[in-house]
């Protein structure tokens, strides 16, 4: 793999043969840069762990993580020169390969809270209260494999919305009653969406009351604004499909979350998914076609 001029690999690797490596990365990481005690980074589960390990192209040590025996993934770990180059996408890939291999059908994690939207992006859902672990704020995430994932509460509808957002390719599809108070006002979720649309990528918003959000001034409203070429809004007028009781977000690479109520956040989420993907554009296509352009926001210059 390499990134941006940097290669790197990444392999699963035996504890015993690479305990000093994983050791290099994890004390620079977890003991000195987050000050967390070597005595609770050094636990007895390392021996009964899977573990995968990241390589520089010299066959140094960059980044680290394991799966335990009660399915979860821990001691995610990358060095701070090498961030943000899609190592620890990397790691985190290799984890999930290695949990298919054995067959596991949830693998968990507890995740500190400045990375949920990593994992979230990977498909991870948070349940549970927050928690401190060694110190640190922690959130509970989960990942069904190659199913549905429930999505149960509005943070989890957070995490399932920048998922699919993170995983488009070139075209991302909303269906949705009034831009979603509490979804697509968040700032995780907005981050994601000019990320996106600054890359190139195409936003068609479907709204059954486009008002709404223009006398709560969404902040999603501002965003398009900005970014007129990426971002198209639509009124539902057509009765058939006002009816439509509920709401989605769908990737063109098989990522969708779906909500049969759209007032509400519960639904299921998943990104590898195409056929129910294909399902869903091909009931947002038509009622596009009908729609028309949301003239509320002229003023707006969208």
């Amino acid at each position: 793999m390499s990134q941006a001029g940097r290669a790197f690999r990444v392999e699963a690797v035996a504890f015993q043969q690479a305990m000093a490596e994983l050791r290099v990365v994890r004390d620079a990481v977890f003991v000195q840069e987050q000050g967390v005690p070597v005595e609770i980074e050094r636990d007895a589960l390392d021996p009964l762990c899977v573990h995968v390990l990241a390589r520089d192209g010299e066959g140094e040590p960059i980044g680290t993580g394991r799966l335990t025996p009660d399915h979860r993934i821990g001691r995610m770990a990358v060095l701070p020169s090498w961030r943000g180059r899609g190592v620890g996408e990397a790691l985190l890939r290799a984890l999930l390969a290695q949990a298919r291999q054995l067959r596991w059908p949830i693998v968990s994690l507890h995740a500190q809270v400045p990375a949920i939207v990593f994992y979230a992006r990977q498909g991870f859902l948070p349940y549970g209260d927050r928690f401190v672990e060694a110190g640190l704020d922690h959130q509970s995430m989960r990942l069904a494999l190659d199913t549905v994932n429930a999505v149960e509460r509005r943070d989890a509808g957070i995490a399932a919305t920048v998922g699919v957002i993170a995983n488009a390719r070139r075209r991302l599809c909303i269906y949705s009653r009034e831009l979603d108070p509490g979804l697509f006002d968040q700032p995780e979720v907005l981050a994601e969406l000019r990320r996106f649309a600054v890359a190139g990528g195409e936003v068609r918003i479907l709204l059954q009351d486009p008002a709404a959000p223009q006398r709560a001034i969404a902040p999603l409203l501002g965003l398009a604004q900005r970014l007129t070429s990426a971002f198209g809004l639509r009124a539902i007028e057509e009765p058939v499909d006002r009816d439509y009781p509920g709401a989605y977000v769908a990737n063109d690479d098989g990522g969708w979350y779906y909500r049969p109520l759209g007032h509400r956040f519960d639904g299921e989420t998943r990104l590898d998914d195409p056929a129910r993907g294909r399902q869903l554009r091909a009931h947002f296509d038509p009622v596009w076609e009908r729609a028309r352009p949301c003239s509320e926001y002229r003023s707006l210059g969208l």
